[in-house]
């Protein structure tokens, strides 16, 4: 009996003087389950807002590589740009003459509307300085800007 009396009372002092509990309780589990919503939510709105940045940097990388484009097919056709066959204004109708200038408008006017809303425009100089623009929808991005624009100057 005193043996019985020992543990009960060594049992009490290891829990606190309460008799000892096992497992959780629901609120406990509650709890957690919510921490762990709240975590993930959390997680789906970063790749969210990640799947959003690489779009928009995707259509930068392009709008990029169709101004590029064009400058190498200036430098192809350098007297005709330098002539002014080339210039080019935002919104303008796509050429459908059969020189090399307006075919080569017109192909790169209809690379640049793979772009959302995409625009561009061409002004060479007598002297041989490019500037080209390209403009395009870019309201997905995070920034909440709708309209992005690259301008890129060379000389041919």
């Amino acid at each position: 009996m005193r043996l019985e009396l020992a543990m009960k009372q060594a049992q009490q002092i290891r829990s606190g003087g309460k008799a000892y509990q096992g497992g959780f309780s629901l609120l406990e589990v509650l709890v957690a389950i919510v921490i762990m919503s709240l975590g993930l939510l959390g997680l789906a709105a970063l790749q969210a807002t990640g799947l959003k940045n690489n779009y928009s940097a995707y259509t930068r990388s392009q709008a990029a590589l169709y101004a590029y484009d064009m400058i190498d097919r200036l430098r192809a056709d350098r007297q005709a740009a330098l002539s002014g066959s080339y210039n080019l204004t935002l919104a303008a109708p796509a050429p459908t003459g059969s020189t090399l200038a307006d075919t080569e408008r017109a192909s790169w006017l209809a690379q640049l509307a793979g772009l959302p809303a995409g625009d561009g425009s061409i002004n060479v100089t007598t002297a041989g300085v490019v500037t080209i623009v390209v403009q395009w929808n870019d309201s997905r991005a995070t920034a909440g800007s709708s309209t992005a624009s690259l301008q890129v100057v060379s000389q041919i």
